[in-house]
């Protein structure tokens, strides 16, 4: 099936979608092969543990996060990147409030079926 977004996506004209556990996103463009989501999250809030076939790569625009990739411990801030190859488990927590835009090859459809991502949804007291 042939799917994109609209060619011009304005964030201030976008409701954010409520993930659970402190996160939302807001979809930024997306064909076939390829996928943008701005994600933004509450301090505590995790990404459990979760692996995925997409490769990922992540670019922090603010806030501070402890990410774990394939058993490796990160701590990233604003103007870093993160880079996951295709079924490394991974997660992140969130140490202080911020904004990441996660971009998936090929696009996530199951971000796009519209049923909840189950890796959200705690929060870290």
């Amino acid at each position: 099936m042939e799917r994109f977004s609209e060619k011009y996506i304005i964030t201030k004209d976008k409701e954010w979608e409520e993930l659970g556990g402190g996160v939302s996103r807001k979809f930024l463009g997306y064909d076939n092969q390829i996928m943008m989501v701005k994600v933004k999250f509450e301090e505590g809030a995790l990404g459990a543990p979760h692996q995925h076939f997409h490769t990922q790569a992540t670019f922090c625009v603010s806030g501070k996060f402890e990410f774990e990739i394939d058993g490796e411990k990160k701590i990233v801030e604003a103007g870093d990147g993160v880079y996951i190859e295709p079924n490394l488990l991974h997660s992140a927590v969130c140490l202080e409030e911020g904004m990441l835009i996660d971009t998936f090859s090929p696009v996530r459809e199951d971000f796009l079926s519209g049923g909840g991502v189950s890796y959200f949804g705690d929060k870290k007291s």
